[in-house]
């Protein structure tokens, strides 16, 4: 049975992981037969009220607010060890360019988070491949641009030309559809990139990626 490694960034498409997406990639994972277990950075980050979209002045543990996602079940990222995976999926969210990386704040100059890095680093250099979503492909392009890693964030311009400024190539893809770059062994979906897109778009999309990393495990 094939065991995936899920990275999560929080609770809440603004200042942590979107949940539609996490839980579409719990259950993908689960209904192809295959099991995961979650991680998540253990540090406090600025709070944003989901209502009025604005930031709270206060703060909340990551890894705590996924925990909400994850039932309890999750590790701090510095527990992740790539040998005991076969695969690794990172869900989308406002979060994964603001806890995974710096991308919201610095675009194509920005850098990914040391223990993110070392995780994608040694999955990459495994040959097992990642699976990313939404925002998280961002992640992708920050740490194998140079090679010119191949990824979809769906149509947003503005944001593939910053991808681009890497050293990334970015393909336009639907919702539902998703794009794999079998040299690097990545494959990216853009979900809520779309921000009018309905759940079982989201489903679909992501349904779709995890069937071609499990195929790739």
């Amino acid at each position: 049975m094939k065991n995936i490694a899920v990275i999560l960034s929080g609770c809440g498409f603004l200042d942590g992981s979107e949940i539609t997406e996490a839980i579409s990639t719990l259950v993908a994972i689960g209904q192809r037969g295959a099991e995961y277990r979650c991680f998540a950075p253990n540090r406090d980050a600025p709070e944003t009220n989901h209502l009025t979209q604005q930031p709270t002045g206060h703060k909340r543990n990551v890894m705590q607010e996924a925990a909400r996602i994850a039932r309890g079940e999750i590790r701090p990222l510095e527990d992740l060890a790539v040998k005991d995976f076969d695969a690794l999926a990172m869900p989308g969210g406002y979060g994964a360019a603001l806890h995974l990386s710096d991308f919201a704040q610095k675009g194509s100059g920005g850098v990914v988070d040391p223990q993110v890095l070392r995780i994608v680093n040694e999955f990459h250099e495994a040959r097992k491949p990642i699976a990313a979503i939404c925002i998280a492909p961002a992640i992708m392009a920050l740490a194998f641009g140079k090679q010119g890693v191949n990824v979809t964030i769906g149509d947003d311009q503005a944001t593939a030309s910053e991808i681009e400024k890497t050293g990334a190539r970015h393909a336009s893809c639907a919702v539902e559809k998703f794009v794999v770059d079998s040299a690097n062994r990545v494959i990216t979906t853009p979900a809520y990139m779309y921000g009018t897109a309905k759940p079982h778009q989201i489903f679909e999309g992501i349904g779709g990626a995890i069937d071609a990393l499990l195929k790739m495990a």
